[in-house]
């Protein structure tokens, strides 16, 4: 089982402030355990939209379904701290393929979460496009069958190239670099996974190497370097040419805390 707390030993991940404010300079990266205290599921539960809690009831296994809520619930506070909203007041909008925003901030203020086993990874910034993808490595996956299925000509060489030892690793660092970029695309799996290449070598850093039919994307995007711990591959790509700054904050009790108090069970 991957572990939910590795954030509180990962050095630069800080604090974060009970005050947060977006910035077009800057990406806001958080980890947070959606693995929390039944009392707290039940708060965050009742700051759901119906249509969310529609979402929650059809999860068979309870687990998931707190997760889910947690989740869930976590951005919102998230977002009201950002918007100055209560979190139960955020309305999202979908593009075709699925990918969330803020209604009447399309244009403007971008996140994006993902979450594996009890983690959850959220991004947030200004006037760039960006998505993030984080993925517990405790799964047992048939890497070469999954990458020769998935995975460019060039990802599937540079894989295999690796020593067997190492390939596990690589493939989960390069499905979440491919995750990272299609989600910030905001166009899901109908950009495929073949017509990219982003870096997989261990020794290589995090990069877009090559989208088919056009030769300049790459140049247009960025990987920001992501410690989610040994359990744990994680990836951020964010659009833009310059490198913006980038803060790693860790999800307090906190700011629970504060964002729940007065909410009725």
């Amino acid at each position: 089982m991957c572990p939910t707390k590795y954030q509180a030993v990962i050095p630069n991940w800080q604090p974060a402030p009970i005050s947060v404010e977006a910035s077009t300079e800057e990406v806001h990266l958080w980890l947070a355990s959606i693995d929390i205290a039944a009392a707290d599921v039940e708060l965050l539960h009742g700051i759901l939209t119906n249509d969310e809690r529609e979402r929650a009831a059809r999860f068979h296994f309870e687990r998931d379904r707190n997760r889910f809520i947690a989740g869930r619930g976590l951005l919102r506070i998230l977002l009201g701290g950002y918007l100055r909203k209560p979190p139960a007041d955020i309305s999202f909008t979908y593009n075709p393929n699925g990918k969330p925003f803020v209604r009447g901030l399309e244009d403007h203020f971008d996140f994006n979460l993902s979450h594996s086993g009890g983690l959850a990874l959220y991004a947030f910034t200004l006037g760039h496009r960006i998505g993030v993808d984080v993925e517990c490595l405790d799964r047992e996956l048939e890497v070469e069958s999954l990458a020769s299925r998935f995975f460019s000509v060039q990802e599937v060489a540079a894989l295999m190239a690796l020593p067997p030892h190492h390939r596990r690793k690589a493939f989960f660092d390069c499905w979440t670099r491919k995750e990272a970029y299609i989600k910030a695309r905001g166009e899901g799996l109908s950009f495929g996974l073949k017509d990219f290449s982003v870096s997989v070598a261990p020794s290589d850093p995090p990069a877009l190497l090559n989208v088919s039919q056009e030769p300049k994307e790459a140049e247009r995007w960025r990987y920001l370097p992501i410690d989610a711990g040994p359990s744990y591959a994680a990836a951020a790509a964010v659009e833009g040419k310059m490198n913006p700054r980038t803060r790693y904050w860790r999800f307090r009790q906190e700011i629970l805390n504060k964002n729940l108090n007065g909410v009725p069970a």
